[in-house]
């Protein structure tokens, strides 16, 4: 063997450790690659009844929103109605009530006003 020869053994087994040291890495690299596929899979599984459920809910709030719509129209109409039902009562009853409110004050006045005068007058003799 030659000095060539030696050299060429000794770089042969050289690289033969270094691609034994490098392959460890690449061997762990692999593995994190298929655990992250693993991952990326069992998500993408769990995900689809996810969605389902999420578009259960939704489907449901807007039914539930369509009912409330409903309640707040009837809502809307009931009290528009009892608007127009104070309303025509304050106009058929409201005015009389008001004139007849007057008139008592006025009697009661009136009367209050001849009980003073009654008691301020001198007494007859």
């Amino acid at each position: 063997m030659s000095g060539g020869d030696i050299a060429g053994l000794l770089a042969a087994g050289i690289f033969a450790v270094l691609v034994g040291l490098l392959a460890v890495p690449l061997l762990k690299l692999g593995r994190v690659f298929d655990e992250t596929s693993a991952a990326i899979r069992g998500v993408s599984e769990n995900i689809t009844p996810l969605l389902e459920e999420a578009t259960t809910t939704i489907s449901e709030t807007n039914k539930q929103l369509v009912r409330v719509d409903s309640i707040t129209s009837s809502v809307e109409e009931v009290t528009g109605n009892v608007s127009a039902l104070v309303a025509l009562f304050a106009a058929t009853i409201g005015g009389p009530l008001i004139k007849i409110a007057g008139f008592s004050a006025g009697v009661r006045a009136a009367i209050v006003g001849t009980r003073s005068a009654r008691k301020s007058a001198p007494p007859k003799k």
